[in-house]
């Protein structure tokens, strides 16, 4: 998660110098999505982190059945 607060403020810094550095605009624009990207690709392989099941926690998962009523 660190990682993505650091992509995130290093796209917040290039948006703002590309509204002082005109000539460099696009270039700076370019980066700062460059880095959204980035951080949406750590954000997203943390939460696949965090979400993935054990091998063993499937297995031991069945489905819940329900007693037929006699």
């Amino acid at each position: 998660m660190e990682n993505v607060r650091r992509y995130r403020a290093l796209a917040s810094l290039c948006r703002q110098q590309a509204a002082y550095r005109p000539l460099q605009n696009w270039q700076l624009l370019g980066q700062a999505e460059h880095f959204e990207y980035l951080a949406e690709i750590a954000l997203k392989a943390h939460f696949d982190a965090c979400n993935a099941q054990p091998e063993d926690d499937a297995i031991a998962t069945a489905p819940f059945e329900t007693p037929a009523a006699a």
